[in-house]
């Protein structure tokens, strides 16, 4: 599966490293790719609910849209 979020409060690589840490930490993923002008994150996964994704980026510090 395929899943784009939109992730407000990126702004900085440290950002998107953290976002990409978390994610890949999760069973399932295998690719996350983090789009710091357009604010969005593509994560391609497995078996795994949106919800799951949307609280582990929350996690770290971020706002998510879906």
């Amino acid at each position: 599966m395929q899943t784009k979020l939109i992730v407000n409060g990126m702004d900085c690589n440290h950002c998107v490293s953290a976002v990409k840490k978390a994610l890949m930490g999760v069973s399932g993923v295998t690719e996350v790719n983090v789009d710091l002008a357009a604010k969005t994150v593509d994560i391609a996964h497995g078996n795994v609910a949106v919800d799951v994704l949307k609280s582990v980026i929350e996690e770290v510090g971020f706002d998510v849209e879906y």
